[in-house]
């Protein structure tokens, strides 16, 4: 019943956006713009992943919750630091999701997440090239997406 009535709403998701012509794609996404990171919110995953693909980026996925105090750091701390996110938005493509909201519970199983955040960097087939589950900062967030980025290429994934 829960497939049912996910396959409903994502049906209706896209027959919304092909009656939206005169928008280009780009724009019939949503930004948040609280934080020096261009995340993309209330998105299917296969949009994200459509985007990547047309800009030639990877995907950084943020997997959190309202209630997770890790995550609320890592938007304080890290997510709002303008270097590492210029460096970030012009590597990856951002996707937030809640995992108790909207696509998050369907992406949450997907990626078989067990905690919060939880940090994906994918390839442009969804797959992932990196992963951590809890906080980090800087450095190592940074060394995260460079390992994504070198794994991406060793494995032909953008061609």
């Amino acid at each position: 019943m829960k497939q049912i009535i996910y396959s409903i709403i994502i049906i209706g998701l896209l027959s919304a956006c092909k009656t939206q012509k005169n928008i280009p794609q780009d724009e019939a996404i949503q930004y948040d713009n609280t934080s020096a990171f261009h995340f993309i919110k209330d998105a299917a995953l296969t949009k994200v992943v459509d985007k990547a693909i047309k800009d030639d980026k990877l995907v950084f996925l943020d997997i959190y919750t309202d209630w997770c105090l890790p995550c609320q750091i890592m938007d304080e701390e890290v997510f709002s630091d303008q270097r590492l996110g210029d460096y970030i938005n012009d590597k990856f493509v951002s996707y937030k999701v809640n995992a108790e909201q909207g696509f998050g519970p369907d992406i949450a199983t997907l990626y078989n997440v067990k905690a919060y955040p939880t940090l994906l960097f994918l390839d442009h087939h969804g797959r992932i090239l990196e992963s951590k589950n809890g906080i980090m900062f800087h450095r190592e967030f940074r060394e995260m997406a460079d390992r994504s980025i070198e794994t991406d290429l060793n494995n032909g994934s953008s061609e």
